[in-house]
């Protein structure tokens, strides 16, 4: 009976540290695409030429973050899952 208890315990622990997790990925993720998108802006507007080259080395970064992003979230879930 006891054990039983400290079980559902553990496992709701187990969901709120995995609830938690998911959720500081995902603010993680939002400050860096947000400081990529602004430092690109900026560095468009110092050198206009190299626009194109700033914009594909921009989504390259955000791709990456995002690929990170959804690897911790699965890690999450699977944290709820298992």
């Amino acid at each position: 009976m006891i054990l039983g208890l400290i079980l559902l315990q553990v496992t709701g622990l187990a969901n709120v540290g995995a609830t938690i997790g998911a959720g500081i990925a995902i603010v993680g993720a939002a400050i860096g695409i947000g400081k990529i998108g602004s430092s690109a802006l900026e560095a468009m507007a110092r050198q206009p030429e190299k626009t194109n080259d700033i914009r594909s080395s921009m989504i390259l970064a955000a791709a990456l973050i995002e690929g990170a992003t959804f690897f911790a979230i699965l890690v999450c879930i699977l944290a709820l899952v298992l």
